[in-house]
């Protein structure tokens, strides 16, 4: 770097952080355009030059899959954007995709020391977009040996390409007709658009990993059939998290009850986010209220919004400081009309003629903190509610399917049909691997990625294993 290079940069140090360009709320609220418009090269340049250049760079240790940050940043505020893609690439192969939906803020950029985080997450996003078609893999030697990925979501994905890149043969089969998992038919349109998505697979099949759609494991082949006449000499289990979870109150069973992963799945799998255009219109309710404070919630709360809804309220049996959704998103929620109805714990789901039309409430207050370091919320005596609505959509977690632990031995699972693991990632059974939500419960796309990049480095050594017995 000159040394004209050097001043610019502690000039720009002392600067503040690039915003990232959006759709005004009263716009994006009618349309399903993705809502934060990503950076110029200018502001890109920009906001690099702010990064302190820190001789022990905490951001790599945040980083779940081990980006070199430092080195990609550096490379972008010297415009060699050429070179900031291949050591992002090195590292993860869904930069479009994590730009986007990975919490930063908690992670890489929630352990920098600038007093105004570097926006690491927006400069992926800037490289992984500038770079969206380009197809520069070099293959390796075939080893010879056959991996099965089940599930096409972002722990099999990220475990496909690192063991296609060592060489292997990786098939990936997916339960729907789609490929990408929570991230084709879990997050919406305007949050992360699927043609992202899909350009990042692309990038995968060009490292040579086959797709197999329609395949539900444990049901059309199971583990023992993957292992058995199929021929695979290793299995990772990345199927994720979607069964949805429900508080057990009476009226669950109304008409006009639905789960966000049933509204989400339908919008984004038969595209009902571009009705008329794709004549697939999904019901929703005038008035909607959804149970549930995190992100999916918010996906859910905006998602109604867009398909019409006039009212669309969240209630949160805390505040909105104990809501596990990230900023961003609970402040895009606010700013497009979403009502928060905090410290409101739902006591029924109140219906006539078997269709909702109101839910009843008690009023909470918060306690002690409880093992999540939360405020624990405790019902006021005597103080309820109603809330007149006729749509009521859950979204407070998720759990494992449990076709895969009704049809595998060998393998030990956990509460909520998660699979246990140790720290390669690896079940008890020999040559079965597996990572993301089905391990861990419903969590985030980066910290499901860190597994399967972590199972692939441990399936790859037990494979050279296999290797050394044939010796």
């Amino acid at each position: 770097m000159s040394s004209d290079s050097r001043s610019k940069r502690v000039i720009r140090r002392k600067a503040t952080r690039i915003s990232m360009p959006h759709q005004e709320a009263d716009v994006r609220v009618t349309n399903n355009y993705e809502v934060a418009l990503g950076y110029t090269e200018k502001q890109a340049v920009e906001e690099a030059e702010r990064c302190l250049l820190c001789s022990k760079p905490k951001c790599v240790e945040g980083c779940p899959v081990v980006i070199d940050i430092p080195r990609f940043i550096s490379l972008i505020a010297e415009r060699d954007f050429d070179g900031a893609n291949v050591v992002m690439k090195d590292a993860n192969l869904l930069p479009a995709t994590c730009g986007r939906v990975c919490p930063q803020e908690t992670q890489c950029e929630g352990v920098c020391i600038h007093p105004q985080a570097i926006a690491i997450g927006n400069l992926e996003r800037f490289i992984g977009d500038r770079f969206a078609k380009t197809r520069s893999e070099d293959m390796c030697k075939p080893s010879g040996f056959k991996v099965a990925i089940v599930g096409s979501g972002p722990s099999g994905l990220t475990c496909a390409s690192e063991l296609a890149k060592k060489g292997h043969s990786v098939t990936v089969f997916e339960a729907l007709h789609d490929f990408g998992g929570v991230l084709i038919y879990g997050i919406p349109e305007f949050r992360l658009p699927k043609n992202i998505v899909r350009s990042d697979i692309a990038h995968i099949r060009d490292l040579g990993v086959e797709f197999v759609s329609d395949t539900l494991i444990g049901r059309t082949l199971t583990i023992d059939d993957l292992l058995g006449e199929q021929g695979f000499n290793a299995v990772f289990i990345g199927s994720g998290a979607g069964n949805p979870t429900f508080l057990g109150i009476p009226g669950e069973s109304l008409l006009g009850v639905y789960s966000a992963a049933e509204v989400l799945t339908r919008v984004n799998l038969m595209r009902a986010y571009m009705f008329p255009e794709y004549d697939t219109p999904v019901k929703i309710g005038r008035r909607v209220v959804v149970f549930g404070a995190g992100n999916v919630a918010m996906d859910a709360a905006r998602t109604a919004l867009r398909l019409g809804a006039e009212q669309v309220s969240i209630v949160y049996r805390r505040t909105i400081s104990e809501m596990p959704a990230r900023e961003v998103e609970r402040i895009h929620a606010d700013e497009e009309g979403v009502i928060f109805r905090t410290l409101k714990q739902p006591l029924e789901i109140v219906g006539e003629f078997d269709r909702v039309v109101g839910i009843k409430y008690m009023h909470m207050r918060l306690g002690e903190c409880d093992s999540s370091g939360r405020r624990n919320p405790e019902p006021i005596p005597g103080m309820s509610g109603y809330l007149h609505c006729d749509q009521v959509i859950y979204a407070i977690g998720q759990k494992s399917n449990p076709i895969i632990r009704q049809t595998t031995e060998g393998i030990e699972f956990g509460h909520g049909n998660t699979i246990k693991v140790d720290f390669k990632q690896k079940t008890d059974r020999e040559g079965v691997y597996a990572g993301g939500d089905v391990v861990t419960g419903a969590a985030t796309v980066i910290d499901a990625m860190g597994a399967g990049k972590t199972a692939a480095y441990h399936i790859d050594e037990y494979l050279h294993t296999l290797d050394n017995k044939k010796e």
